[in-house]
């Protein structure tokens, strides 16, 4: 009967023979396991910011992991009070709250029992139901028809690499209008890590003013964009100035397909979070707007294996 867990000498030679350029099937070989059993402890094992297996960081991964599951999962007053509700304060979801106490190695338990948790607490009075994106309700969203743009490029024409978010730089953007229609936010989010710019338009959905407000405030982040999507909306009429002065091109989606920028239409939700819809932006500065910012950015995300969109959007900048 072959042992169930790889020791530490285990994992120094897999370490060792993948540096020597061997492959995994000869690892199993050499080791006499299954080869699913290497290429599993490779993949859960590795570091995720370089990618490489090392057997001193898969070692403490391992023994990680292997304390957390031998705490129990059950839902204690003190892993409520303590980690679930203040980061479910910080508007977290339950299933980013599991996944990211469970990245820093500490006691959590799955992203069900925390709704459970929510549901219970609401069921008696309680309003921490009110933490959760549309308080638990889904809503249905409103797509309204915009007339046509001069030199759009259709997203049809948008390069296989971005479709399948395989390089950072790609980008979404879009706007959020306020209650009075007279002032707006600009929001722009990068496809591959999340990654969020929040700017304020004082002059609403005005094209030439846009423009300017964007490349104004993406200017300092020009060697980071190569494409940007949006939508249909007459604000993006003056695409070919943003395009020219970022060095980046534009495409536009499909009429009735918001979903082909779905990562902006996502991030316009979180951002209701904190400006509902019935705010006229009147107290909102750029420093508020910045806070919000920064407080989406540092969220841990379920797709960046519970990293956060700024640790992975440094990590970025500084392999540049």
């Amino acid at each position: 009967m072959s042992k169930k867990h790889l020791t530490k000498e285990e994992r120094y030679t897999i370490s060792a023979m993948l540096c020597q350029g061997y492959s995994q099937k000869d690892i199993s070989v050499v080791l006499c396991r299954d080869k699913s059993v290497i290429s599993r402890e490779i993949k859960r094992n590795k570091n995720l910011e370089t990618g490489e297996y090392c057997s001193i960081h898969a070692d403490k991964m391992a023994s990680i992991r292997k304390e957390r599951f031998c705490q129990p999962r059950k839902l204690s007053d003190s892993m409520q009070d303590e980690l679930i509700i203040p980061l479910l304060k910080e508007r977290l979801s339950p299933e980013q709250i599991s996944g990211r106490l469970k990245l820093e190695g500490k006691p959590t338990v799955s992203h069900e029992t925390i709704y459970k948790m929510i549901r219970a607490d609401k069921k008696k009075g309680g309003d921490l139901y009110k933490y959760c994106r549309h308080w638990l309700k889904k809503r249905k969203r409103n797509v309204s028809k915009n007339p046509a743009i001069l030199n759009k490029k259709s997203i049809e024409q948008r390069p296989e690499i971005v479709n399948n978010c395989e390089r950072p730089g790609d980008y979404e953007m879009d706007l959020i209008i306020s209650k009075n229609q007279n002032k707006a936010i600009l929001v722009f989010v990068e496809r591959k890590y999340n990654y969020c710019i929040i700017i304020r338009l004082d002059h609403g959905k005005n094209a030439k003013e846009l423009a300017k407000a964007a490349i104004k405030k993406l200017s300092e982040y020009k060697d980071f964009i190569h494409t940007i999507t949006v939508d249909n909306g007459t604000e993006f009429a003056c695409h070919e100035e943003i395009s020219k002065a970022l060095d980046a091109d534009i495409y536009f989606t499909r009429p009735y397909s918001a979903w082909e920028k779905g990562r902006v239409e996502n991030m316009n939700k979180l951002i209701r979070e904190y400006i509902p819809k019935n705010d006229t932006f009147c107290d909102l500065d750029d420093e508020k707007l910045y806070e919000i910012q920064e407080k989406i950015n540092n969220r841990p995300r379920k797709k960046l294996g519970y990293y956060t969109p700024n640790e992975k959007f440094e990590y970025f900048k500084q392999k540049l």
